[in-house]
C-alpha cells in the first residue's frame, strides 16, 4: 500500500489543476477556490503543484501532498483516496474487486431502514465501475442535489465514494428549517445513523467522516442546541474535538457500552427515540469535558514537574542542565532564551535574534535551549518565503516562531511582516485580490500573541525591527573555540554528555501554559521608571520588555513568592536582580551607552598598530595582532565603524580596508537603576540589601501569623514557610545548596 499511495500522490499532481478548475497558476503555487465551503475569492487556498502541499489559510486545512489534497476534497480517508486516484488515473491499476457490492435492498435490509422511506429520501441503487451501489444524495437548504456519495460495500475499507466534482457538506441540509422548530439537532458521523433518526422524526444532520468537520458549517447551527454522538474510539474523540472547536457549547452524548451508534442499536431492536431522549438528558458541553481535559493535564504536569517546582532558583537549574546535555558555556545566552521561550504564554512574549558569525554556535545553542520545551511552544524553520508569514496556516498562537539565518527575509514586504509580529504580536496583513467581480479587499490575520527567535550573521538587521527585539552575540572568544574543541574532542574519545531528564522539563513548561498564575504584580516598577536612564529613547521599547522578563522570572518562580489580593504573583528584589544581571549589558549596548569589550579590545588594538607603524591599518595586520579569525575581526570592525569609533580610509568599495581610530569611546552607563537603588514596593521601601533574610513560602496551612494578619495567597489559607532562603547566597555555593536540598537530581 504504501508504494500505491507514493504512486498515487507522483499521479495525482498532474491533475490537480481538472481537481480545482478556475484557478491561477503563479510559478510553482496554483490558487484557487475552495470547493468544500462557500469561497468566494480566490487567493487562500493554495497548493503547490510541485509536492502537492496545500493550505487553507482562511481555515487553517492544510495538507502535504495531492493525496491528503483529494482526501480533503472528497471527504475520504487519504487510504480510499490513493485508491481512487489510481482507479481514475493508472490504467495498469488491477481495481479490486468489492466482496459484498450492495445494492439499495440490501441496504435497507442491513440497516433495518423501510425500502420507501430510503426512496423518499432520494436513495437509490445505482452501478458504479459494473457493480452495484448505494446512492446517497446530498440536497442544499433548497432541496437542490448538489453532491453524492456512493455506498459500495456494507463493510470493509472502501466503502464509499464521493462522486466526481462533488463538494463535502453535511448531509440533511435540506431538512435544517425542520430541525429548527425543534430548538436542537442531534449530529452523526455518517448516513445511516442519521437517516435512523430521521425514521423516528428526530431532527438529525450528518458529517460524512469523523474528519470531515468544517468550521465554516458551524454558522448554519447557529440558535440550535447540539447534541454530538461520540462513537467509542480515537475517531469518536477526534470527530468530537472537531465540531467542539467550532462550538463549544455543543453537547456532547458519549455512546452507551456495548453500542458504536444508534444505527447499530436500532439493527439490535433498541427504542432509539427513548435511547436517546435519556443520553441527552446527560449530555455535556463539550467546553466542560475540554476543561476537565485540560485540568486532568494540568494536574499531570504539576506531579512530573514536582522536583523543579520545588527549586529555589529555576534558572542556575536550567543553566546547569543544559551544560550537562553538551552546550558549552553560553550560560546568560541560555538563560535568556529560556525566560524569553517562557514568556510565551504572556500577552507580549520576549523577541530574541542571535547574531555572530558563520560556525559560532548561533542554531546550536537554541537547538540545547529547545529540547527542553514541548514542542507545541515552538514552530521552527530552517528558511521561510518573504510572504510565508502572512499565508503559512500554521497556529502561532502563544507560541514563538524560530526561524534559523534569518538573511532570506531581509525584503522590506518580509520586514513589515515581522515588524507586525514584533509590535503587535500578531499579523493582520490586507491585500487586494482579482475577483470575477473586481479588484476585491482581503484581510489576512494571524491570531497571537506570538514570539520571534531569528538567528542571523548580520551586524545589523531591519533597523526598524532592530529596535524591537533583543539581541544576542554568539560568544566568537578563542576562549569559547577552544572549550568547543576540546568538547568535541572528548567526545571522540568517548565522553558523552550526561543524561538530562528532559519530561521534566517539558513537564514544567505544560504546567507554566495551563495552571501558573500569569498576572504578575511588580512593586518596584514606578521606581525602576524613575530610576532608568531616560536619555535612552529605545527604553520607550525596551522597558515593557524588561518588566515582562520580570514577570515571566517571578512566574517561573511562583512557588517561592506570595501572591497579592487580586491573586497576582507578587515580584520580589530577586526578580528584578537576576534580570539585571542577564540584561544590562544588552540593553546598554542596544540604547548606546556601553560598548561592548570585545569592541573595545579592537579598537584599542587599532590604535596601537596605527600609532606604532604610523599608517592605516588592515584587516590582516588586526586579526593577526589580537589571534583572532578572520570572519570575528571583520565582523567586530564592521560594528566599530558603524559606530564611528573606527574609520575606514579607503574610498573604493571592494578594496582592503584602511583603519585608523574615530571618536573616543565613550565611558559605559547604565540604562537601569542598580537593584539597590531601586523600591522593593509601592510605598517607597528600599529592596533589603543583599544578605537581608527573607522568607520563602512553600506549604498552605490554616495558620495565621503573629499578629493576628493572614498572608494573603489568593487561595484563603495562610503561608506556613518550612525555610528561610537568603538572598545573598553566595554563587558559588549555589550549586551546592540545589545539591542538598534536591539530591544533584539536576
Amino acid at each position: 500500500m504504501k508504494n500505491d499511495f507514493e504512486k498515487a500522490a507522483t499521479i495525482g499532481l498532474a491533475h490537480i489543476t481538472e481537481w480545482l478548475s478556475g484557478g491561477k497558476r503563479e510559478g510553482d503555487e496554483y490558487t484557487a477556490l475552495n470547493p468544500t465551503r462557500a469561497d468566494k475569492h480566490a487567493g487562500s487556498f493554495r497548493v503547490n503543484l510541485k509536492s502537492g502541499a496545500w493550505a487553507d489559510f482562511a481555515t487553517g486545512d492544510k495538507g502535504g501532498d495531492a493525496v491528503s489534497l483529494y482526501a480533503f476534497l472528497h471527504g475520504m480517508k487519504q487510504g480510499d483516496a490513493a485508491r481512487e486516484i489510481l482507479e481514475e488515473y493508472d490504467p495498469s491499476f488491477s481495481i479490486q474487486e468489492v466482496e459484498d457490492a450492495v445494492t439499495l435492498d440490501d441496504y435497507a435490509s442491513a440497516k433495518k431502514l423501510p425500502l420507501a422511506f430510503l426512496k423518499k429520501i432520494g436513495l437509490e441503487t445505482i452501478y458504479f465501475k459494473k457493480a452495484p451501489a448505494v446512492k446517497f444524495p446530498y440536497y442544499n437548504e433548497a432541496g437542490d442535489e448538489v453532491a453524492c456519495r456512493f455506498r459500495l460495500a456494507l463493510h470493509g475499507d472502501n466503502r464509499f465514494r464521493w462522486r466526481k466534482g462533488s463538494r463535502v457538506m453535511l448531509y440533511g441540509l435540506w431538512r435544517l428549517k425542520s430541525a429548527q422548530k425543534s430548538t436542537f439537532v442531534y449530529t452523526f458521523e455518517g448516513e445511516s445513523d442519521t437517516q435512523t433518526a430521521w425514521l423516528f422524526g428526530l431532527p438529525a444532520l450528518g458529517v460524512p467522516g469523523a474528519t470531515t468537520w468544517r468550521r465554516e458549517w458551524a454558522p448554519l447551527l447557529e440558535g440550535l442546541t447540539i447534541y454530538v454522538w461520540q462513537e467509542p474510539g480515537a475517531g469518536g474523540v477526534q470527530f468530537r474535538d472537531s465540531i467542539g472547536a467550532s462550538i463549544p457549547d455543543a453537547r456532547i452524548i458519549e455512546a452507551p457500552e456495548g453500542t458504536k451508534d444508534i444505527s447499530e442499536a436500532h439493527v439490535r431492536g433498541d427504542d432509539v427515540p427513548a435511547l436517546l431522549e435519556r443520553l441527552r438528558a446527560t449530555a455535556r458541553p463539550f467546553r466542560e469535558i475540554e476543561a476537565e481535559r485540560l485540568a486532568a493535564e494540568a494536574s499531570e504536569a504539576r506531579t512530573a514537574a514536582a522536583p523543579i517546582l520545588a527549586l529555589p532558583n529555576v534558572l542556575d537549574a536550567f543553566a546547569r542542565a543544559v551544560a550537562q546535555a553538551g552546550l558549552v558555556a553560553e550560560t546568560k545566552n541560555a538563560k535568556i532564551l529560556f525566560l524569553a521561550l517562557s514568556s510565551r504564554i504572556l500577552s507580549r512574549p520576549i523577541s530574541i535574534i542571535i547574531k555572530g558569525p558563520s560556525s559560532a554556535g548561533k542554531n546550536t545553542m537554541l537547538e540545547f535551549v529547545i529540547k527542553f520545551f514541548p514542542e507545541s511552544a515552538v514552530y521552527a524553520l530552517s528558511s521561510m518565503s518573504e510572504r510565508a508569514l502572512a499565508y503559512s496556516q500554521e497556529p502561532l498562537k502563544h507560541r514563538f516562531l524560530i526561524v534559523y539565518e534569518f538573511s532570506g527575509m531581509n525584503s522590506d514586504f518580509a520586514s513589515y511582516l515581522l515588524r507586525s509580529l514584533l509590535s503587535e504580536g500578531r499579523i493582520r496583513y490586507e491585500t487586494v485580490e482579482k475577483t470575477s467581480e473586481g479588484l476585491m479587499p482581503k484581510l489576512i490575520e494571524r491570531e497571537g500573541p506570538t514570539g520571534t527567535i531569528i538567528t542571523t550573521t548580520a551586524i545589523k538587521i531591519h533597523p526598524e525591527n532592530e529596535t524591537r527585539i533583543f539581541s544576542l552575540t554568539a560568544d566568537d572568544s578563542t576562549n569559547q573555540t577552544a572549550a568547543i574543541m576540546s568538547e568535541l574532542a572528548g567526545r571522540m574519545n568517548g565522553k558523552q554528555p550526561e543524561a538530562v531528564d528532559f519530561t521534566l522539563w517539558i513537564a514544567f513548561q505544560k504546567w507554566l501554559e495551563l495552571e501558573a498564575v500569569k498576572d504578575v504584580s511588580i512593586p518596584y516598577a514606578q521606581a525602576l521608571a524613575e530610576g532608568a536612564n531616560a536619555k535612552a529613547i529605545r527604553l520607550r521599547r525596551d522597558f515593557t520588555s524588561v518588566l515582562n522578563l520580570i514577570a515571566i522570572h517571578a512566574i517561573v518562580h511562583q512557588k517561592h513568592r506570595k501572591l497579592d489580593a487580586l491573586g497576582r504573583v507578587i515580584a520580589t528584589s530577586d526578580d528584578y536582580r537576576a534580570i539585571f544581571d542577564l540584561i544590562i549589558g544588552i540593553l546598554n549596548e542596544g540604547v548606546a551607552l556601553a560598548v561592548p569589550a570585545t569592541i573595545r579590545e579592537t579598537v584599542k588594538a587599532v590604535g596601537e598598530l596605527h600609532a606604532a607603524k604610523g599608517a592605516p591599518v588592515t584587516i590582516k595586520e588586526l586579526y593577526e595582532h589580537l589571534g583572532i579569525d578572520r570572519s570575528v575581526a571583520s565582523r567586530r570592525v564592521s560594528s566599530a565603524l558603524s559606530g564611528g569609533y573606527l574609520k575606514n580610509l579607503e574610498e573604493k568599495r571592494g578594496r582592503p580596508l584602511k583603519l585608523e581610530p574615530g571618536d573616543p569611546l565613550p565611558a559605559d552607563e547604565n540604562v537601569l537603576p542598580d537593584p539597590v537603588q531601586v523600591c522593593a514596593c509601592a510605598g517607597g521601601d528600599k529592596i533589603p540589601p543583599p544578605c537581608a533574610e527573607v522568607q520563602k513560602p512553600y506549604d498552605r496551612a490554616p495558620k495565621r501569623e503573629e499578629g493576628g494578619k493572614k498572608d494573603d495567597q489568593g487561595g484563603g489559607g495562610a503561608i506556613t514557610p518550612r525555610t528561610h532562603m537568603h538572598t545573598c547566597t553566595p554563587p558559588d555555593r549555589e550549586a551546592e545548596v540545589v545539591d542538598h536540598v534536591f539530591g544533584g537530581l539536576f
